[in-house]
């Protein structure tokens, strides 16, 4: 994908290297009054002990480590904004053109866990969107998981995945996520398990929207829309479920199988409307 000299989101809030749930460093509220006794004592500054705290407390109760970005991450941090930045001109663009105002979401970086709307997660729940706080999650760690475990390695892939969680919250803006998770509790769990199913899909279908407008603009590159697929396929219910356990469990599905994620994406590709991605309709998926 061509991102040189293109623009950056201003939506991105970068929380790498900040641990969800301490504060004060590891320090409790009890600890930080041992350290002051402690420092009291011995004749310090109780302001240099305060300071310290401060200074490691975010405004969401976390605290800051020591946290050294490489080259990679920083250049992908710096992609993925830039794809954020393309989700921003198109849905606003699509959702004009039907009467509506988009609302740009925001996109967290973190590290290994993170505090969110939804609550605390880590990174093993891999990317994805709140529709408590509009935000989405994303440790860049990923990126190497999607090369290594799912094989599906290029950029292409990685902005698959970002514009499948803005998805989400094209579905969240305009009622469809709402309307799916009320479902929880007044259906069997198989009927809300294919509910949800349908839920993700159609954000892959949104998803290849999204990569329909880019490719009119021209910033797609050889090969990039087979790492979109390729990441699809990847991460389809059947593929993780018989890597996981060695067979599948159809009812179990809450995203779909590897072909049913490739094909609602390339649907979306090819109509590149809002119109086409009906899930909830779909007699075969």
């Amino acid at each position: 994908m061509e991102v040189k000299g293109r623009r950056k989101s201003s939506n991105v809030e970068d929380r790498r290297g900040i641990s969800a749930g301490k504060i004060g460093g590891g320090l409790g509220g009890i600890g930080i009054v041992i350290a002051i006794i402690f420092t009291l004592l011995n004749g310090g500054d109780t302001g240099d002990v305060l300071d310290t705290v401060t200074k490691s407390i975010t405004q969401n109760g976390q605290t800051t480590e020591n946290y050294e970005p490489t080259a990679e991450e920083e250049e992908l941090a710096e992609f993925i904004s830039i794809v954020l930045a393309d989700t921003e001109d198109v849905w606003q663009k699509v959702f004009a053109e039907n009467g509506m105002t988009y609302q740009n979401p925001t996109l967290v970086l973190f590290t290994n866990s993170v505090s969110s709307g939804c609550g605390l997660q880590n990174a093993a729940v891999g990317p994805f969107y709140c529709p408590a706080d509009y935000k989405l999650y994303i440790d860049l760690s990923f990126y190497k998981e999607l090369k290594t475990r799912f094989k599906a390695p290029g950029d292409f892939a990685m902005a698959y995945v970002v514009a499948h969680e803005v998805g989400h919250h094209v579905q969240t803006l305009i009622g469809t996520s709402q309307e799916v998770h009320a479902l929880s509790g007044k259906v069997s769990q198989a009927q809300y398990n294919e509910q949800v199913k349908r839920l993700e899909l159609q954000a892959d279908y949104l998803a290849g929207v999204w990569a329909h407008h880019v490719q009119n603009k021209g910033y797609l590159e050889a090969g990039d829309f087979e790492e979109a697929l390729s990441a699809a396929n990847a991460i389809g219910d059947d593929t993780l479920q018989m890597e996981a356990q060695g067979y599948v469990v159809p009812e179990s599905f809450t995203h779909g199988t590897s072909e049913q994620r490739m094909r609602w994406f390339k649907r979306g590709f090819e109509f590149g409307t809002l119109e086409g991605g009906n899930t909830f309709k779909a007699s075969n998926l």
